[in-house]
């Protein structure tokens, strides 16, 4: 067996589960280096922010991997289980204390799907069933899409992003 040399050739699990953390690693570099105003500032019509981005996708984490995949009770997920409401971020949270946060449900998320076969399924309200292969692209896609609307964010503050 030929053993990857590229992410571009390894198995389909170490692809998807690199894309997945390099969009979540993308997410949070748009929101690295703002300051606390510049990451509330609403510069569209509707409630979203830099800093509400990432901390709605904590709450899709805690939703797709705790709840969905790992079949624990909302009331027993690490955090806000609240929808529309997860893009609200508190005065006294920071910056760091939403990627903090981010971070801790991306962990875990990890650790829920490490010994799950993509191909296991379950089932969710409204989506039907749905394996973990479709969670991973369903989140990679969520995290992309965020991560250009909070770009688009950044550039409309003036903030350059770090490369």
């Amino acid at each position: 067996m030929n053993t990857p040399t590229r992410i571009t050739d390894c198995p389909e699990r170490q692809m998807l589960e690199y894309m997945l953390d390099h969009t979540r690693a993308e997410l949070i570099d748009t929101v690295r280096g703002l300051s606390e105003t510049e990451s509330r500032r609403r510069l569209v019509p509707s409630m979203t922010t830099s800093i509400g981005l990432v901390k709605h996708a904590a709450f899709a984490e805690r939703k797709w991997f705790q709840h969905i995949l790992g079949g624990l009770p909302e009331s027993e997920c690490d955090g806000a289980m609240v929808g529309e409401a997860s893009f609200v971020v508190s005065d006294h949270e920071t910056v760091a204390d939403v990627i903090a946060e981010f971070e801790r449900a991306s962990n875990r998320a990890r650790t829920i799907a490490a010994d799950i076969d993509l191909d296991a399924t379950r089932g969710h309200p409204a989506f039907g069933t749905v394996s973990l292969r479709w969670i991973y692209l369903l989140m990679i896609q969520e995290f992309a899409r965020h991560a250009g609307h909070s770009d688009i964010l950044r550039e409309q503050t003036g903030a350059t992003r770090r490369t």
